[in-house]
């Protein structure tokens, strides 16, 4: 199981590196690297941590926008 895998637990936001299509999914379970994602446009998906290596999102929002300096 990839390094990354292991490190994912409920709540965490991840993509799949090959299905950018997805979205941002948020992860349900990951047990013994079988990791369940909730994914916006794929809905639920169960994946196999040691074929995939999710990447983590750490980003909720994108930037906001300095307004002091016009």
């Amino acid at each position: 199981m990839p390094d990354t895998t292991s490190l994912l637990e409920p709540g965490m936001l991840v993509r799949h590196p090959d299905r950018p299509d997805w979205g941002t999914g948020q992860v349900q379970s990951n047990v013994g690297g079988i990791v369940t994602v909730m994914f916006p446009d794929a809905g639920k998906v169960v994946i196999d941590g040691a074929r995939v290596d999710l990447i983590m999102v750490f980003e909720t929002r994108p930037c906001e926008r300095d307004v002091t300096h016009g």
